[in-house]
């Protein structure tokens, strides 16, 4: 079984969603804990998102650890700046995978 966590980020988003996006997030993290290479792969084979509707939830992961890390919740629109932080701060999410 692989391990899940949230980016203190991600959970800071978290709050702001509806009930709806909360649970549709667990389910996202159980899928997780059975396969990591759920969702879409976003450039990187470590970088993926998982989309529901008009929401994207992005992750990290290490299949070599067996871990994934949620870093980001956000929409369509600003789709691309979340994509270009993450990449610039992979350092320190990849990391917390170690």
């Amino acid at each position: 079984m692989n391990e899940v966590s949230e980016h203190d980020s991600f959970s800071d988003a978290m709050k702001a969603c509806s009930w709806v996006e909360r649970e549709w997030v667990e389910v996202v993290k159980n899928l997780l804990r059975e396969n990591l290479l759920v969702g879409d792969p976003l450039r990187y084979s470590w970088f993926r998102e998982k989309r529901l509707k008009g929401r994207r939830v992005y992750f990290v992961i290490n299949e070599s650890t067996k871990k994934a890390l949620f870093v980001a919740i956000g929409g369509k629109k600003g789709k691309q700046q979340i994509i270009n932080h993450i990449i610039a701060y992979k350092e320190e999410y990849l990391d917390e995978l170690a």
